[in-house]
């Protein structure tokens, strides 16, 4: 013992400095790289804890301030292209556009069928009519006799502008924003980089003024040529303008006093009053046009046509492009109050219990850009969107039939409380020949049969039940369910492509057999001409997708059963319609949803003068039966009455006979919402529902935290394991340190 520690003295006391040097320096390093493993794996655990704690929280999208707040969330799937009311003509638009603009009339909220009531009209305008001599004729007077129809409409007074830095004025009275410089704008991007706002009165000259900028070619209104066939002197105006006039003569709109305009009509046209229901008809301050229309704001893309001005109950306060959409309630906005009646159910429904309360409810409205289904879907059912649609890949999830056979919401819903709703749009989709094509146009009996043998193989019951889950009435005529004219039951069959089953109580489609029937008749048996040459209809569309690839397969088998060839010609959406308005195909599908809910808006469809390859119209088959024209031209004018009802099923008749279109389907909505949105009722006419809607923000604050419970055991077991597999390389290292 004694030599040992002495043997250790002599070696501390003889050993070089350099080698003291490099045994420190060995133990050190030993220290250091078992620090640095300890380190490592420390670092490891809290990495992972913290990309653990990550996934267990919430994907909560908003801001932990809106948490308590009333806020109204929704999505978009692209940003819309028009939100000025003299151009937009797109639901899309509009069921942004409708909560900011206001025309003088709106639809009711709950009542069904739809009725007009004032907006911020004092009532809804009743027209005078006079002849040709301007003497006076009583409301009955037969259309053919009326040459002038003239509507005043009375506006309310005390109605404010939004906040809007187009109002704002100097001290002494001037423009603060008219006259702006580059300088002036840099670094603006929003209309709420301006610091100064201002408002004023809505007037009548406003509601003059948008209609006179409707027909100013420059603004490209297109409803133009409608407008045109039946405002006193708009077509001329719109021609003077484009000659370069200023001001010229426009007899048909003029201002009567501060809070009155009046509209003159060539004719009578009862459905004139559907019209001061549609944005276009919003009224436009000129400050605004003059505001947007300096240069310094168009190149920084600050227009009208982005940042709306109205009077409604809601401001855009926020457009990110391609991500966010935000409207707020309008400060100025008037005292306005909710329905205190509807139809019968509603009251049991609770629509009925905030009567008389003051809208709007919900102070902010916030959209967020979903393209794809499946994340919003998600998102829904985690409580961060208030309502959803329902696509074909989670129908199953979310639809249940009830004891009557009837759509419900699955069990996984009703376990959430999530209400399903749903309503006939009235809209018609069809499948429209070209009436202009050699092969499948024309008017014989022929060309007649032909078509109608098409109609009957082109099953859509089927296609409703493999496609859309059910989600649609068949069609028999353009008229969908709701419209005067639509018929229900026997009376209202195709009698070329459905029999009635007086067993079932309901129609039943014609045989294949018959269709090819009517085939052979038409020059085609089996499918091939008198020289034995196929059959081949072309069929443009737009079905680029494997859900449209599905579908145009389903059709080409269809006409297969007839011995004919199918040509499918897809292509993009712009290169469609171009071939549309140029009537460069023989068959495609197009739809149409109502403006108003008239059988004219309809049946326009169809009228010869309104042939879009020739008159640039709506009539995208090009159909033009004389017989049929007289009938709309005596029909359009006419107020719903047994006479008119008698006219247009004479109308019906026409086409069934004629088959200028496949009658396929009238879509059905589908619409999920949660238990805290109340007031909820579908709407498909007249988009400014959103006034209307109420959140129970602490509702749906505690679903949210119920139904997004974090999952934290996975959490400790990869802790606990990663601890435990610490510990053998921690013992590794403390007995090579022991060893050494």
């Amino acid at each position: 013992m004694h030599f040992k520690l002495l043997y250790r003295k002599r070696k501390r006391k003889t050993l070089p400095k350099e080698m003291t040097k490099l045994l420190k320096h060995h133990y050190t390093a030993r220290n250091i790289n078992f620090r640095r493993l300890l380190s490592n794996r420390f670092c490891m655990i809290v990495s992972l804890l913290a990309f653990l704690l990550g996934c267990g929280v919430p994907n909560n999208p908003y801001p932990q301030s809106e948490q308590n707040q009333a806020i109204y969330y929704s999505t978009f799937r692209a940003e819309p292209k028009h939100f000025d009311p003299a151009v937009s003509y797109s639901s899309d638009e509009y069921r942004f556009i409708q909560q900011i603009y206001e025309p003088p009339l709106q639809y009711h909220y709950l009542k069904r069928p739809y009725e007009l009531i004032p907006l911020t009209a004092e009532a809804i305008p009743q027209p005078r009519y006079f002849d040709a001599n301007g003497e006076p004729l009583p409301s009955n007077a037969p259309a053919a006799s009326v040459r002038r129809a003239v509507y005043e409409v009375r506006i309310r007074p005390g109605i404010m502008y939004q906040p809007h830095p187009c109002f704002a004025k100097t001290d002494t009275g001037a423009w603060r924003y008219h006259k702006l410089t580059e300088a002036d704008v840099k670094g603006f991007t929003e209309v709420k980089d301006f610091p100064m706002t201002g408002t004023r009165e809505l007037i009548a000259a406003d509601y003059v003024y948008q209609i006179k900028r409707m027909a100013d070619p420059k603004v490209s209104c297109p409803i133009l040529s409608t407008l045109e066939d039946y405002i006193l002197g708009m077509e001329s105006y719109s021609d003077a303008l484009a000659d370069g006039q200023k001001n010229p003569p426009f007899p048909g709109v003029e201002v009567v006093d501060r809070y009155t305009y009046r509209v003159t009509l060539k004719a009578k046209y009862p459905q004139f009053v559907y019209w001061l229901a549609m944005p276009f008809f919003s009224p436009m301050p000129q400050e605004a046009i003059d505001f947007y229309g300096q240069p310094a704001l168009k190149e920084r893309n600050i227009t009208i046509d982005r940042f709306p001005v109205g009077t409604g109950p809601y401001r855009m306060e926020t457009l990110i492009a391609h991500k966010e959409i935000v409207l707020v309630k309008n400060e100025n906005f008037r005292i306005e109050r909710y329905p205190a009646n509807g139809e019968p159910g509603d009251r049991e429904a609770g629509l009925l219990d905030d009567a008389w309360e003051i809208i709007p409810f919900i102070p902010k409205i916030v959209y967020k850009l979903e393209k794809e289904y499946i994340p919003r879907w998600n998102k829904f059912l985690q409580g961060y969107y208030d309502n959803s649609s329902i696509s074909s890949d989670t129908f199953d999830r979310a639809v249940a039939l009830d004891d009557m056979g009837d759509p419900a919401a699955s069990e996984v819903l009703k376990a959430k409380q999530i209400t399903l709703r749903t309503s006939v749009e009235p809209t018609t989709i069809y499948l429209a020949f070209n009436m202009l094509d050699d092969t499948v146009g024309g008017y014989t009996p022929e060309k007649q049969k032909l078509r109608q043998a098409i109609s009957i193989a082109v099953d859509y019951e089927e296609y409703i039940e493999i496609f859309l889950n059910g989600r649609g009435v068949l069609s028999q005529s353009p008229l969908p369910p709701g419209i005067f004219g639509y018929e229900e039951g026997k009376a209202g069959i195709n009698p070329y492509t459905h029999d009635w089953d007086v067993h079932t109580n309901r129609p039943t489609r014609k045989s294949i057999e018959k269709a090819r029937q009517l085939l052979a008749e038409a020059g085609y048996p089996g499918g091939q001409d008198s020289k034995g040459n196929p059959l081949i209809i072309s069929y443009d569309n737009t079905l680029n997708t494997a859900g449209g690839t599905a579908r145009l397969t389903w059709i080409r088998k269809k006409l297969e059963q007839l011995g004919i060839t199918m040509e499918s010609r897809t292509t993009d959406y712009n290169r469609f319609r171009d071939k549309v308005k140029k009537g460069n195909f023989q068959m495609i599908s197009w739809g149409w949803h109502a403006d108003y809910p008239d059988a004219e808006n309809f049946m326009f469809l169809l009228y010869g003068p309104n042939s879009k390859a020739l008159h640039d119209g709506e009539n995208a088959a090009n159909y033009d039966n004389p017989e049929f024209n007289r009938l709309f031209e005596e029909m359009k004018n006419m107020e719903n009455s047994p006479e008119r009802l008698e006219i247009i099923q004479k109308m019906n008749r026409l086409l069934q006979q004629d088959a200028p279109w496949i009658f396929t389907y009238h879509p059905v909505t589908f619409g999920l919402s949660h238990q805290w949105l109340k007031n909820k009722k579908p709407s498909s006419i007249g988009y400014n529902a959103l006034k209307y809607l109420r959140i129970d923000a602490t509702q749906r604050s505690e679903n949210r935290q119920e139904w997004n419970q974090p999952v934290l055991w996975p959490l400790w077991m990869c802790i606990a394991l990663l601890v435990l597999g610490t510990i053998p390389a921690i013992f590794t290292i403390w007995k090579r340190e022991r060893s050494t």
